[in-house]
């Protein structure tokens, strides 16, 4: 939830109810007493029925009034998670289809790691400027923008190959570009969350939950989808599918999100940045100097915060394994060892699907049993398994299954790190933090991705896969004796007593 704890409260209150309503039909004088009718008086009669008909209509429109206000005021948020929907399943049929595509226009996994290289240094770029300019030119805007500009760039991928032909650096260029201006997007909506569940008075929490489910269902479906039409036709017709994702995102958000209430986020932004611009001149003797330091803002908010902090450098190791995994290791073993490269899309659904499962079970029980037991866990078991069980050659069925165990245990990973950003983050500060997490816990992915494609061209497939099982073990067993993730149990115990008192 919010800092200080005010969209929990706006989303908590009640629904007002119309005052009156009974009291429509229940009028004095819509029926006339039986010893006033007789037969001179139908037509007053008449008029009188007619009253009454009115008044009960009016009545029923009454009733109906508060029911079409709270559509109304839901609408937004199930648009934006729509518009999240789409964009994601998107960009998972492109996680699918671009390590394919550099794979058989080279035949190496290197250049399958160049391509990951290209497709995760502007996540880091990206992140680092995102919040800026998403704060600088409206979220509405920038979801919007960065939506279309990264459907126009994927569709220039097929288009260019039936056309004048695709060259390697031309493949290169157009995923560094579209990896560019995802986060910006990405960061958009997600920081209009609060605030458009404020206005639907859903509770934060809940938000939240549902956001997680989006994402994880839109991953599933996204790479279920890319997996069939890789199979059937192919990877770069596959990509069709991913411009169209943004496409249906930005008509969304420019249909349903209205402008008022991305003002609103927008003006607190403004103010909370204000106020740290004031506290860091107050600590440092210097002035703020605006947008342009908003990134260092969010640095300096991380380092400040132990948890934080020690989660980014968690997820940013993580991800250099996670990195060279999705760009190189899962395409390669689809590829060379499955002997179907559409296979890779039921690898990449299967963990989506455990991981729909773990974030629905934790926003039934997390709130009670979450903690850094469990946070090391769940680390553990989303990360080591898979890259074990490729290693070991089990049959496809037993790696699907072990697949669908480990995102099992990841789908718990986000909703405990959502919950700690929320209730460690102020609201107008999101967009800062969030851009400097986005760029802090992507920095090591370019890295990842080459030398996972360097070892496994020079050392071998099976060697780096156990050394990646291995690696993930050792960093996800180290939140039980790092005592900065001793906050994600002091977290658990507030969103416990929260849930309590509501």
């Amino acid at each position: 939830m919010s800092a200080d704890g005010r969209g929990v409260r706006e989303a908590d209150a009640a629904a007002p109810v119309a005052p009156g309503v009974l009291a429509v039909a229940a009028m004095p004088g819509t029926v006339a007493a039986a010893d006033e009718l007789d037969a001179g008086s139908a037509d007053a009669s008449a008029a009188d029925a007619s009253a009454a008909d009115a008044s009960a209509a009016d009545a029923d429109t009454a009733s109906d009034q508060p029911v079409t206000d709270a559509a109304r005021r839901r609408l937004p948020i199930l648009a934006l998670f729509a518009a999240q929907f789409f964009s994601l399943a998107g960009n998972a049929i492109a996680l699918i289809a671009i390590p394919i595509i550099a794979l058989q226009q080279t035949g190496s996994p290197l250049a399958a790691g160049v391509a990951g290289v290209f497709a995760t240094v502007p996540l880091v770029i990206g992140g680092a400027l995102g919040g800026v300019l998403v704060d600088r030119f409206g979220y509405r805007l920038s979801s919007i923008v960065a939506d279309v500009a990264s459907g126009l760039t994927v569709v220039a991928i097929p288009i260019l190959a039936a056309t004048t032909g695709l060259h390697f650096g031309v493949l290169l260029a157009l995923v560094f570009l579209g990896g560019l201006l995802d986060p910006p997007g990405d960061t958009a909506k997600t920081v209009l969350v609060p605030d458009l569940a404020a206005l639907a008075r859903m509770p934060l929490a809940r938000a939240a939950g549902v956001q997680s489910t989006v994402q994880r269902t839109a991953s599933m479906i996204g790479a279920g989808i890319a997996g069939v039409a890789v199979a059937l036709v192919g990877p770069m017709p596959a990509l069709v599918f991913d411009a169209a994702g943004f496409l249906v995102s930005a008509v969304l958000v420019l249909a349903f999100i209205p402008r008022a209430a991305a003002a609103s986020a927008e003006a607190r932004a403004v103010e909370d940045a204000a106020a740290e611009a004031d506290a860091d001149a107050s600590a440092d003797g210097t002035a703020g100097t605006g947008a342009k330091d908003g990134f260092v803002a969010g640095i300096r908010f991380l380092v400040r915060s132990p948890l934080l902090l020690a989660v980014v450098l968690l997820v940013t190791l993580t991800n250099a394994i996670d990195a060279a995994g999705i760009t190189v290791l899962k395409p390669v073993y689809a590829t060379e060892v499955l002997g179907e490269p559409g296979l890779l899309g039921a690898m990449v659904a299967c963990f989506a699907a455990g991981a729909l499962t773990g974030s629905a079970v934790f926003g039934w029980i997390g709130h009670r049993r979450s903690g850094r037991g469990l946070f090391a866990a769940c680390f553990m078991l989303a990360g080591a398994p898979p890259y074990l069980a490729m290693a070991a050659g089990v049959p496809l069925p037993v790696l699907l299954v072990v697949l669908l165990c480990s995102g099992l245990a990841a789908g718990m990973l986000n909703p405990m790190i959502a919950t700690a950003m929320y209730q460690e983050v102020p609201d107008g500060m999101r967009a800062r933090v969030f851009g400097a997490m986005t760029a802090g816990v992507a920095a090591s992915m370019p890295l990842g991705a080459l030398v996972g494609g360097f070892a496994v061209e020079h050392v071998g497939l099976t060697p780096t896969l156990i050394g990646a099982g291995c690696l993930y073990l050792v960093l996800g067993s180290s939140p039980l004796f790092i005592r900065a993730f001793g906050g994600l149990a002091a977290g658990a115990a507030a969103s416990a007593a929260a849930g309590q008192r509501t």
